[in-house]
């Protein structure tokens, strides 16, 4: 089985900074896409950003100049460094993680994801 656990969520003031981190644990043989997503009471959730094994990155027009992910493969760790937060980032705050493992017959691919960690912004 696989767990991913995300940390680092808190309340911040406007205009400042958290970094959350999400880790992969349990039968992993390798993980290709990791990202993270949001969803805010009310609110459908949102794809924050998302980066490949090979680092190629993307993020929402939202977030963008102000969010930056990155990951460590050996770790099989991704973060998210979050600057200029603003009231509107409030959120529970979701990472995902597309793993692929040994069944012990064959490789298998699935998406898998965390709990969540709050993050509150306030103004």
């Amino acid at each position: 089985q696989v767990q991913l656990a995300e940390s680092g969520g808190g309340l911040v003031q406007a205009g400042g900074s958290l970094k959350l981190s999400c880790t992969a644990s349990g039968n992993i043989h390798s993980i290709d896409l990791m990202a993270w997503s949001r969803q805010a009471p009310g609110k459908e959730r949102e794809s924050v950003a998302g980066i490949t094994r090979g680092g190629t990155t993307n993020y929402a027009n939202s977030v963008k100049g102000r969010f930056t992910i990155s990951r460590d493969n050996a770790e099989n760790t991704v973060y998210l460094q979050m600057n200029s937060l603003t009231p509107e980032d409030t959120a529970v705050y979701l990472c995902n993680g597309d793993v692929t493992n040994w069944s012990g017959t064959a490789f298998n691919t699935a998406e898998y994801w965390g709990q969540g960690t709050q993050v509150t912004v306030s103004s």
